[in-house]
C-alpha cells in the first residue's frame, strides 16, 4: 500500500509530464504573459534591462484596475511593477520612488498569468503550477471520499488505501485523457499554422530575416563569427552565422562542380533516390581532398570549418571521416510567370518524428550561401516560425537530434528552400552524420540507415537452404 504523500507526489509528476504545451509559442523561447491587474489601483509595468537594471516603462502609461494587459517576452527576462498613488506621481518620472513595487521574471512554462492583487502581491500561474493544483484537487476530492465511505462503514481501514488509489488512478487516467487530446489537436493546429506561415513567407520577397532570440560568438582562427539564434531546443537548433564561407571557396566550389552538375534528387522511402517534382536543382557531390588540407585547399578549409562549428555547437566530437560529399547546389530563377520555378519544397533532412536516433543517419546540416538570388530564394523552418532571408557567404546551422537522450526532433527543423524567382541562388551543403567512420562510411548506408551489408546479409539468409551432394550426405 502506498501512503498518501506519495500518491500526491506520483500524482503531481504524472499530471506535470501530460502537460500540453502552447501552440503559439512556435519561438521556442519566447513566452507570453497575460497580466491581471486585481490591486485596486494603477500599475505600470517596466522591463528590466540585464546588463544596465534599467527599468524601461512597457505600460503606455499603465495598466487600469480591472484590467488585463498582455505582453509578449523571452524565458529569464525581469519585470518590475509600480502601484501607483492617486496622483500618479511615484511613476516613472519620479523613478519609483514611493511606489509600491513588485517584480517577477518570465520562467519556461506556457500559458502564464500574473494576478496582481491588493498590497502588491502577485501570484504567478501557467501550465506547471496549475497542473499541480488540478493533482491537490484530485487527491483531496479522493481523500475526502475514502473518509466519507469509512465513516459511513461502507469500507474498512485496511482497504482504504487502496481505494484511494484506484480513485486517483481513474481520476488521473481522465487528466491524461484530455491532455493527449489537446496535444493532438495542437500537433494539427501547429502543423496549419506552418502551412500559412510557408505561404505568406516565401511570398513576400521583403521579408527581412527573423528577430533572432539570442546571438552567441564564435571564435575560430583568429576571428569572431556573429551567431544568431534562432531556435535552441535540445533536439532541435537553429543558427545563423555570418561570413562563414569566402568568396574565394565559393568559387572553388563551384569550378570543382560545373562538369558534375546533374538534377538533384530526393529519397524514395525504400533506401534509394528519384527524381521529384518537389526538388527542382542542380547538384553535385565533391570528394575533400583532404591530403592537401595543410596546403589549405579550400575544399578541405570548407569542410574542416563545418565539423569545428557542429562540435562546437553540440560538443559531439564528429570528425570527417566516413562522411557525405560536400554538395554544390545551384538554383536558376526564370522569372514571376515561370509555372515551375527552382524550389525545395518543405521536407527534413534526417528523421523528424521524434524516434530514437539511428546510426549512420544524418543528424545535422549546414547551408552555405555563395550567390544569393535577387528575389526569392530564402529558407524557411515553418513549424518554427523561422524565415532565413540568406546573404551572400553567411550560413545556416540546424541540428535535429538531442545529443544527451539521442532522440530525433519532431518537425521543427522541417524546411524548404523558396523559389527562385530573379537571379541565381548557389549554395554549398554539408548532411552531417553521426556513426559512420572510415570502415564504415556514408555511402555503406542507404537512406533508411540500415548498412547495405546487412541487408544482403538478410537476403542471404532467407534463401532456401541449397541440396546437400552425394558426398556431403555420407
Amino acid at each position: 500500500m502506498m501512503p498518501t504523500k506519495y500518491l500526491l507526489q506520483l500524482l503531481m509528476c504524472l499530471l506535470v509530464l501530460v502537460v500540453p504545451t502552447s501552440p503559439t509559442a512556435v519561438n521556442q523561447q519566447a513566452r507570453s504573459v497575460n497580466i491581471k491587474n486585481q490591486s485596486g489601483h494603477k500599475v505600470e509595468l517596466y522591463w528590466i534591462h540585464p546588463q544596465t537594471n534599467e527599468a524601461q516603462l512597457q505600460s503606455t502609461p499603465n495598466i487600469a484596475n480591472g484590467a488585463d494587459f498582455p505582453i509578449n517576452s523571452y524565458i529569464g527576462h525581469k519585470f518590475e511593477l509600480r502601484g501607483l498613488k492617486k496622483n500618479g506621481k511615484c511613476g516613472h518620472g519620479m523613478r519609483g520612488k514611493g511606489c509600491s513595487k513588485a517584480y517577477f521574471t518570465v520562467n519556461d512554462n506556457s500559458d502564464q498569468e500574473l494576478i496582481i492583487s491588493k498590497g502588491m502581491i502577485l501570484k504567478h500561474d501557467d501550465n506547471i503550477s496549475r497542473s499541480k493544483e488540478a493533482a491537490h484537487k484530485i487527491i483531496h476530492s479522493c481523500k475526502e471520499d475514502t473518509q466519507r465511505r469509512l465513516k459511513n462503514n461502507e469500507i474498512t481501514h485496511e482497504h482504504s488505501i487502496d481505494i484511494l488509489g484506484d480513485c486517483v488512478a481513474e481520476n488521473v487516467s481522465l487528466e491524461m485523457k484530455k491532455n493527449t487530446e489537446d496535444q493532438a489537436s495542437q500537433s494539427i493546429i501547429r502543423e496549419r499554422m506552418g502551412e500559412l506561415f510557408e505561404s505568406y513567407t516565401c511570398k513576400d520577397y521583403d521579408l527581412p530575416i527573423t528577430a533572432a532570440i539570442d546571438s552567441k560568438h564564435w571564435h575560430y582562427k583568429h576571428h569572431d563569427h556573429e551567431v544568431s539564434v534562432f531556435l535552441e531546443r535540445p533536439a532541435s537548433r537553429i543558427h545563423f552565422i555570418e561570413n562563414f564561407i569566402s568568396p574565394e571557396q565559393c568559387i572553388a566550389m563551384e569550378n570543382e562542380a560545373s562538369n558534375r552538375l546533374h538534377s538533384a534528387t530526393v529519397a524514395d522511402g525504400s533506401g534509394g533516390s528519384i527524381l521529384s517534382a518537389s526538388r527542382k536543382a542542380k547538384q553535385a557531390g565533391i570528394k575533400i581532398p583532404w591530403h592537401l588540407e595543410h596546403e589549405k585547399n579550400h575544399l578541405a578549409t570548407i569542410s574542416r570549418k563545418v565539423y569545428d562549428y557542429v562540435n562546437w555547437a553540440l560538443d559531439m566530437d564528429i570528425d570527417e571521416h566516413g562522411q557525405e560529399d560536400l554538395m554544390s547546389i545551384q538554383y536558376v530563377g526564370r522569372g514571376h510567370n515561370e509555372t515551375e520555378p527552382d524550389r525545395y519544397m518543405p521536407h527534413c533532412d534526417g528523421d523528424c518524428t521524434g524516434s530514437n536516433f539511428r546510426p549512420g543517419n544524418r543528424m545535422a546540416t549546414i547551408v552555405m550561401y555563395c550567390t544569393v538570388p535577387e528575389v526569392g530564394g530564402s529558407t524557411n523552418f515553418r513549424n518554427s516560425g523561422v524565415h532565413v532571408k540568406p546573404k551572400p557567404f553567411s550560413a545556416v546551422f540546424f541540428s535535429y537530434v538531442d545529443p544527451d537522450t539521442m532522440i530525433m526532433d519532431n518537425k521543427f527543423t522541417e524546411h524548404s528552400g523558396c523559389p527562385v524567382i530573379e537571379g541565381e541562388k548557389k549554395i554549398v551543403t554539408q548532411w552531417v552524420r553521426l556513426g559512420v567512420d572510415k570502415q564504415s562510411p556514408w555511402d555503406s548506408f542507404n537512406t533508411n540507415g540500415i548498412k547495405f551489408s546487412d541487408v544482403n546479409k538478410e537476403d542471404n539468409d532467407d534463401a532456401p537452404t541449397p541440396p546437400l551432394d552425394d558426398e556431403e550426405e555420407l
